[in-house]
């Protein structure tokens, strides 16, 4: 699939079984021992300015994507400094598993666990650890990891990842990201429009032309 500006981004397949990815999660983990794209859903994490605001920028992302982890690197600290802070934009962040799904699945899983306020640094910190999961490392070992430091003990880190109502619900939210279009990540939105450029200048053209529109 070819580049949105400098940042790439990871394909899923329509086919790609989503329930089938959580189950797999819930396997892979728990058998180690020890819709309209921009209108708000539910289960939405987001940050900034209330709902409602002048401008809401949705992206659609991984913890297991690079490009994401890329992003949230290299562009995110700017974009945020300028206009979540500010409260200028309503900025929302919408789970979309791309490969390893298991992975992905469970770290989403785990971040929701760990709570609202602690959401955004485990999504962070499992995407500054894509090395580690790349490299080698156990992906369970390493998601306990993060999960500890988040406050959950490893019995409450089993219980999570197993949730069956909240894999159901999280399937919910994959195929309404399906049924919307979405076919990879990073894949961003300004008030429901598809922002092809997701670099810091490509998102600030229109955000910046929604915030001066009257």
């Amino acid at each position: 699939m070819r580049a949105s500006g400098p940042f790439k981004y990871a394909s899923m397949s329509r086919r790609a079984a989503v329930t089938g990815a959580a189950l797999a999660a819930m396997a892979m983990l728990a058998a180690c021992s020890g819709a309209q794209t921009g209108a708000p859903a539910e289960g939405d994490m987001a940050l900034g300015a209330p709902e409602g605001a002048k401008v809401t920028v949705v992206e659609y992302a991984s913890v297991t994507c690079s490009h994401c982890a890329a992003w949230q690197a290299q562009v995110y600290p700017e974009f945020k400094t300028r206009y979540v802070d500010t409260n200028q934009v309503r900025y929302v962040f919408r789970e979309f598993p791309t490969a390893p799904e298991s992975v992905a699945v469970a770290g989403f899983l785990i971040a929701r666990c760990a709570g609202p306020d602690k959401y955004f640094p485990v999504i962070h910190e499992i995407m500054a650890s894509q090395a580690e999961i790349f490299g080698g490392v156990p992906p369970r070992s390493v998601l306990l990891r993060i999960a500890n430091g988040a406050g959950l003990s490893e019995e409450q880190f089993q219980a999570c990842v197993t949730d069956a109502d909240a894999i159901k619900a999280m399937d919910t939210r994959i195929k309404s990201a399906l049924d919307a279009g979405v076919t990879g990540t990073p894949y961003f939105m300004v008030n429901g429009e598809h922002v092809a450029d997701s670099s810091l200048a490509g998102l600030s053209e229109k955000i910046d032309a929604a915030l001066a529109a009257s």
